[in-house]
């Protein structure tokens, strides 16, 4: 199993608690002995968290050249239609996966063209299943023009650690692959993916689990396709 490198700071973090726990331990009258095994057994469990959360699968990518894949790992928890004034300026459908601290945080491109970094948006710590949050909180903006199509992709983080990455070039448009990795949100985040209206077909339904990179979440429609070439 591969490990993202931005784990380290994070054990050092780890380690630190297990210190803090020792001091606190020793405060409150236990024993050297005891606070040093409370101390190293909370450091440990912290580390085989992060571990875990900072995993990185690998993925199939589907061949099918029209499939439209997940961006993220999590659940399916909005699919709606709107006017995406701001980079789209056209109706849209956007699809809402929620990601749970179990869930693999690394984010790939839902369809495969050139990206462009749209720009990093501070905002508010709103808990990322709240609707608001999809404009209010924390995120970056990433815009992959592909075949037929156009994917918005906000990588949205919530109140607990608030860290997003885009690790492509964030000065220059960049081609990627469908299922491509482009970054990382920490600690419980939320992606939404926009499309025109009309250019894909939804497959995907609320409450399904999908894996990034590899879960066929749309379809691009074929008309669209031929209108683009």
């Amino acid at each position: 199993m591969k490990l993202r490198r931005e784990v380290y700071p994070f054990l050092i973090l780890t380690m630190g608690t297990g210190l803090v726990v020792v001091f606190i331990c020793n405060f409150f009258g236990m024993g050297g002995i005891v606070s040093t095994y409370i101390g190293a057994c909370v450091a440990l469990l912290f580390t085989l968290y992060m571990f875990y959360f900072f995993r990185d699968p690998d993925r199939v990518v589907p061949d099918d050249p029209l499939a439209v894949v997940a961006g993220a790992d999590g659940k399916i928890m909005r699919i709606t239609k709107m006017r995406e004034e701001q980079f789209m300026k056209c109706d849209t459908v956007r699809i809402s996966i929620f990601l749970s601290l179990f869930d693999v945080h690394v984010n790939r491109a839902p369809i495969g063209g050139k990206s462009k970094f749209l720009g990093y948006f501070p905002g508010k710590r709103y808990f990322t299943f709240q609707e608001k949050s999809s404009d209010l909180n924390q995120h970056n903006a990433i815009l992959i023009e592909g075949m037929g199509t156009r994917c918005l992709v906000k990588q949205i983080v919530g109140p607990v650690c608030r860290r997003v990455v885009y690790w492509l070039d964030p000065e220059n448009a960049e081609e990627v692959r469908k299922g491509e990795r482009i970054g990382m949100m920490k600690f419980g985040s939320r992606l939404d993916m926009y499309f025109p209206e009309g250019e894909v077909e939804v497959l995907a339904k609320i409450g399904d689990v999908v894996a990034a990179g590899e879960s066929v979440i749309a379809r691009v429609q074929k008309g669209t396709q031929n209108e683009n070439n």
